[in-house]
């Protein structure tokens, strides 16, 4: 038998390196695209629309049940027309129905396209003016679902509010797409009050990071270096095992994961069961 379980491994991972090289891969994804498949599956080959948010969601829920958690929420930071979040939130029904846990999904928008800039260099005026990318707000409610839910206003005023009064489960997953560096360093606070109740690691994604117009004074990078210098429970660092042994490792938005690490969560953690051992990098 320990033969035959070994012969069994070895022909699996022969069949999964041979799917993963090009130009195999791509049919690979192409028809894991049509037909039913485990959504980690459809995940690892980026085998769906907007494959970073079933990533992120996907991540945040295997977090959660990892810790006995049973609700999550997840937020996508910066809306525009609406196809991310709902994109979101069809991951997110379907997730919740995988794990058996209740993921509830929030979309951040102004409703009115990107604020007033902060006045300088770092809100990128030379790739965005005030008012890109506008909403109709009536429209896209129509057409969530019951498990999503929009916040509209400038984050400035309703991350804050939206703390006290509304999230009443751990942070999962947020996206930001903001575009500018003063929204995103408003919206981050939503990751300052990470607290015990909360997941030890929460995967954040940001979508403006590598562009020609991309540097870090401004935009994006400033926003997290500057939360990072301000906060000290909280640390958000690349992610940088995001693309391991992935048969699309290349795609661009797995360089753009981040995870904010909840070092007063991680402080108090303790492991019980067996010693740990090196983990291998092969799903």
């Amino acid at each position: 038998m320990p033969l035959a379980n070994s012969l069994t491994k070895a022909f699996n991972q022969t069949l999964f390196t041979i799917a993963c090289e090009p130009p195999i891969r791509l049919l690979a994804r192409w028809i894991l695209r049509r037909v039913k498949a485990p959504l980690p599956v459809k995940s690892f080959w980026d085998a769906a629309d907007y494959p970073q948010y079933l990533f992120g969601v996907l991540k945040a829920a295997q977090f959660a049940r990892a810790q006995g958690l049973t609700r999550i929420a997840v937020a996508e930071m910066g809306c525009a027309g609406g196809r991310g979040l709902l994109a979101m939130a069809r991951h997110a029904q379907d997730l919740a129905r995988h794990f058996g846990i209740d993921i509830r999904v929030y979309g951040f928008d102004a409703g009115t396209g990107l604020p007033t800039f902060c006045g300088d260099y770092r809100d990128h005026p030379d790739a965005w003016k005030a008012g890109d990318f506008p909403m109709d707000v009536d429209r896209l409610r129509q057409a969530l679902p019951a498990n999503t839910q929009l916040v509209i206003g400038n984050v400035e005023d309703t991350v804050a509010p939206f703390l006290r009064d509304e999230l009443d489960c751990p942070l999962g997953f947020v996206a930001f797409d903001l575009d500018l560096y003063s929204s995103t360093r408003a919206a981050l606070r939503i990751v300052e009050q990470l607290g015990e109740r909360d997941l030890l690691r929460v995967p954040l994604y940001f979508d403006d990071l590598g562009y020609d117009w991309s540097h870090r004074r401004a935009g994006e990078p400033l926003a997290i270096e500057e939360f990072n210098r301000e906060n000290d429970a909280i640390i958000i660092e690349q992610w940088l095992h995001a693309s391991a042994a992935r048969p699309f490792h290349e795609a661009p938005w797995l360089k753009r994961f981040f995870l904010a690490h909840n070092l007063a969560k991680i402080s108090k953690s303790q492991l019980v069961g067996e010693a740990n051992r090196v983990h291998d990098l092969a799903y």
